[in-house]
C-alpha cells in the first residue's frame, strides 16, 4: 500500500447535488488516496450512491469541483471516468451472462484499445493475466451464468483491472457471499492494494468491509458526519453516525414453549437440493435457519411455501395436511412468503405502494361484484402505518422508497392477509443498520402476537437477535439444532464451516 501521505488520486471538494428542490448532497469533501480502502457509510438516502454516481461520470455536480489524478474534471462522463482509471463494480455486476469468462474480462479493454477487430487469443491473454495478478483460477471458456456469484464478482474485478482501473468502487460486495468467499475477496482486496489499486467499499454489512479498510467516511442525510481511521470506529459508534442515535438491538428472550402446535414437517426431500427434512414449531415461536449458500436452505424456504414441490414429505399446519408445490394452497392455509430478492421476486416495483399491499386483498373487500375501494385503501394504509413505512405519499411507485421500507411493503402485504406462519427469507439483504433494527423489531413483535416466523438467513446477528431457535444446514440436511440465547456467533459460524 502507498504511503499516507502521497497525492490523492481523487479530490472531491464541496460538492453539492440538487435534485428538483431536495439536496441529495451537500458541501461534501472526500479523498481517495492511491492503495487505500476506505467503507463509505451510511443509511439508505445517505448520498452514498450520489457521491458514487457523481465521482462516476454519471451524474453531474451541482457544485464543486472534483479532481481525478490530478486532472479537474469537468463535466465528465462514464467513459472519461473509466479512462481515468475510476470503475464501478455494481451489485448485479454488469457483465453478460452469454458470454464467457475471458470475453467478459477483456472486452472493455478490446473498447479502451480502440480495436475494431475481436481478437480471442488478445482477450484470453488480457483474461489470463488478470486472473494470475489476484491470484484465481476460473476457466476462461466457462459461460459466465454457468458460475457461482463468487467466481462472477472475480471476473467483473478482473474487467476493472483490464481497464487499467486505479480505484474501483464495489457497491455491496460481499451480500451474496459465504464467509469462506468473503474471506477471499478481502484477501484479493489486501492484494490490490499492494498494487496500489485504491477500493471504495458501499456495505450495510460493515463488520466485513472494516477488516480490510484503513478510512471510514459517514454521510447522512447528504452532508459527512464522519470521517476517520478505521481502528477508530466500531458497530456501535458507526451506527451512531449513521442513524444520529444509538440503536441497540435487542434479543428475542426466552420461548416459554407453551403455544399450540403451529407447523410439523416431516421426511420432506427434494433431489440435489434437500433430504429428511424434520420439524416442528409452536405459535409465538420465531424459528432460524442458516446455511452457507448451496446448503439448500433458500430450496427448504421455497419448498414450505409450495414454490417448489418437494418428492416426498409432509408439510402439516394447525393440524391440516398442505397440499406440496402448491402456493395457493399454502397461502389459503395462511402461511406468507417474504422472498429473498425483493426486486424481482417480492414487488411491483412501478406499482404504487398502496397497490402492493392491496393486491392481496382484493377478494376480502368485493362486495356485489364491486371492489370496496375506501375499505381497501384504509386497511392497506392501516398496516403502512403500522410497520411505519417512511414515505411522503402512499401512491408513490414503490422502487422509489429505500431498501429497509421496501421490505416493511412486502411484510404489509402478507400481514394484511392475517397469516399464521410468516416465512422471511434474508429480511434484512440490502437494508441499511436502522431499518434493519426495525425490521428486527418487527419480526420480535410478530412473534408476541402469537405468529409462527421462520428467518432464512446466513446473517448470523440478525439470527442471534430474533430467533428463539436457530437449525443449521448443511450439504441439504439438518445438522445441528441451538437455543437462540444459548450460542454465541463464533461457535455458530464454526459449525457453519466445520
Amino acid at each position: 500500500m502507498q504511503a499516507p501521505d502521497t497525492p490523492a488520486f481523487v479530490e472531491m471538494t464541496g460538492v453539492t447535488k440538487h435534485y428538483a428542490g431536495v439536496t441529495a448532497l451537500d458541501g461534501v469533501d472526500f479523498t481517495v488516496h492511491p492503495g487505500e480502502a476506505i467503507c463509505l457509510a451510511g443509511e439508505n438516502g445517505s448520498g452514498k450512491s450520489t457521491l458514487i454516481k457523481i465521482l462516476s461520470g454519471v451524474e453531474p455536480a451541482s457544485d464543486g469541483e472534483i479532481r481525478i489524478g490530478g486532472e479537474l474534471m469537468t463535466g465528465h462522463t462514464p467513459r472519461d471516468a473509466t479512462a481515468a482509471g475510476v470503475l464501478v463494480i455494481f451489485q448485479d455486476f454488469s457483465l453478460f451472462p452469454n458470454l464467457s469468462v475471458a470475453e467478459n474480462i477483456a472486452f472493455a479493454n478490446e473498447l479502451t484499445e480502440g480495436r475494431r477487430i475481436y481478437s480471442r487469443r488478445h482477450a484470453r491473454a488480457v483474461a489470463q493475466r488478470m486472473l494470475h495478478r489476484i491470484g484465481v483460477d476460473i476457466p476462461l471458456n466457462a459461460k459466465l451464468e454457468t458460475l457461482p456469484v463468487a467466481h462472477k464478482q472475480l471476473v467483473a474485478i478482473c474487467r476493472a483491472l483490464a481497464c487499467e482501473a486505479r480505484l474501483i468502487i464495489m457497491d455491496e460486495p460481499t451480500t451474496a457471499l459465504t464467509g469462506k468467499e468473503v474471506t477471499v475477496l478481502l484477501d484479493i482486496i489486501r492484494v490490490l492494494k499492494e498494487q496500489g489499486v485504491a477500493v471504495i467499499f458501499v456495505s450495510h454489512k460493515l463488520a466485513e468491509v472494516l477488516a480490510v479498510s484503513e478510512r471510514v467516511v459517514v454521510l447522512r442525510n447528504g452532508k459527512k458526519v464522519a470521517e476517520g481511521d478505521a481502528a477508530e470506529f466500531d458497530a456501535a459508534s458507526l451506527t451512531r453516525h449513521m442513524t444520529g442515535r444509538d440503536v441497540a438491538e435487542a434479543s428475542p428472550g426466552a420461548f416459554d414453549g407453551s403455544g399450540e402446535m403451529l407447523l410439523s414437517v416431516e421426511n420432506l426431500q427434494k433431489q440435489g437440493s434437500f433430504r429428511d427434512i424434520s420439524f416442528s414449531m409452536q405459535t409465538g415461536e420465531v424459528l432460524g435457519i442458516t446455511g452457507l449458500l448451496g446448503s439448500g436452505r433458500t430450496s427448504l424456504a421455497k419448498a414450505l411455501f409450495g414454490l417448489v414441490a418437494p418428492d416426498s414429505g409432509r408439510i402439516v399446519v394447525d393440524g391440516e395436511e398442505v397440499p406440496l408445490g402448491d402456493p395457493i394452497a399454502s397461502a389459503e392455509a395462511r402461511i406468507g412468503y417474504v422472498p429473498e430478492d425483493r426486486l424481482t421476486e417480492g414487488l411491483f416495483l412501478t406499482q404504487s405502494i398502496l397497490r402492493n399491499v392491496a393486491v392481496g386483498r382484493l377478494q376480502e373487500h368485493e362486495r356485489n361484484g364491486f371492489l370496496d375501494l375506501r375499505g381497501l385503501v384504509d386497511e392497506a394504509a392501516d398496516w403502512l402505518t403500522r410497520l411505519k413505512v417512511k414515505t411522503p405519499s402512499i401512491t408513490a411507485p414503490v422502487q422509489s422508497l429505500s431498501g429497509g421500507n421496501q421490505q416493511r411493503v412486502a411484510l404489509a402485504r402478507w400481514m394484511a392477509r392475517a397469516p399464521r406462519l410468516l416465512i422471511l427469507n434474508g429480511p434484512s439483504v440490502g437494508v441499511d443498520v436502522g431499518s434493519k433494527a426495525e425490521i428486527h423489531d418487527i419480526i420480535r413483535d410478530l412473534g408476541h402476537q402469537g405468529l409462527g416466523v421462520i428467518v432464512i438467513s446466513d446473517d448470523l446477528p440478525e439470527l442471534l437477535a430474533t430467533c428463539h431457535r436457530i437449525l443449521v444446514m448443511k450439504g441439504g440436511a439438518m445438522t445441528d439444532e441451538f437455543a437462540g440465547g444459548k450460542i454465541s456467533e463464533d461457535v455458530l459460524s464454526q459449525k457453519l464451516t466445520s
